[in-house]
């Protein structure tokens, strides 16, 4: 049994489950996903996600804004609370920083991270971040705004080892996409071969980042297994063991939706 940690349900294509979100979660239960964490990236998709997957107990939300929205509504920590409020989201985010989409001043990127980081501490909820070219600045606003008393997940990790010891010490799970999978991707697999093995996570952040054999394609939650496939080779353990603790990991951060 698999956990998709970090997945976005709104956006992947249906055509396969004839445009019908019910067949697609139930091919995913039928095929090992035990659970998804489906993850929010803008406030005015949200309504319509969280109607989505407000049936399914195996689908748990995250509420947040991408620090990639520019043009949509950016929200206060107020606003944030009462969304964040609902039992069906386990995490604020996606949140974080990104220096290579983002252009100019990016000291409101910074302040909006800054919003996020304060209603993760206010409900005691972990954070999903997200971090390109910002990888140091990204560690100095979790440390200054006192990130670790809730800890989170450094998603879709595509930094060095010694980033993920940081991250690490600051109460964070590193998170491996498909990424992992790629045949360039020497230091991320070097950070896989060594992480402890109670401080990492598996994702697809589907329907982006589809791991080999199917990079270039839409990706899905289903596809999860070739990243833990190939972490085991990676690790040399079964990949049983890889599915097995990654599950574990992720309801260690998230106790409450353990049985």
């Amino acid at each position: 049994m698999y956990i998709d940690s970090h997945c976005h349900l709104d956006r992947i294509d249906l055509t396969p489950y004839e445009h019908d979100f019910a067949k697609f979660v139930q091919d995913a239960e039928q095929q090992g996903i035990q659970h998804m964490l489906c993850i929010a990236i803008d406030l005015e998709s949200y309504p319509a996600l969280f109607e989505q997957i407000l049936p399914y107990p195996n689908i748990s939300l995250s509420v947040g804004v991408h620090p990639n929205v520019t043009d949509g509504h950016d929200p206060s920590i107020e606003e944030l609370l009462v969304l964040a409020e609902h039992q069906k989201v386990i995490a604020i985010g996606e949140t974080g920083l990104d220096y290579f989409h983002g252009k100019g001043d990016l000291d409101w990127q910074k302040q909006r991270f800054k919003n996020h980081i304060q209603v993760a501490k206010d409900l005691k909820k972990p954070l999903i971040i997200h971090t390109r070219n910002a990888d140091q600045d990204a560690l100095d606003v979790l440390r200054q705004e006192g990130a670790d008393q809730v800890g989170g997940i450094i998603h879709c990790f595509t930094e060095d080892w010694e980033y993920a010891q940081k991250a690490i010490d600051l109460n964070f799970y590193i998170s491996f996409s498909g990424i992992v999978t790629f045949k360039n991707a020497l230091a991320i697999k070097e950070v896989a071969q060594k992480i402890s093995a109670d401080r990492f996570l598996i994702e697809t952040d589907s329907p982006y980042l589809a791991p080999v054999p199917f990079r270039g394609k839409p990706n899905y939650p289903t596809y999860v297994r070739y990243v833990a496939e190939h972490i085991a080779e990676l690790r040399q353990v079964p990949v049983d063991e890889i599915a097995k603790q990654s599950s574990a990991n992720f309801y260690s951060l998230f106790p409450g939706l353990k049985a």
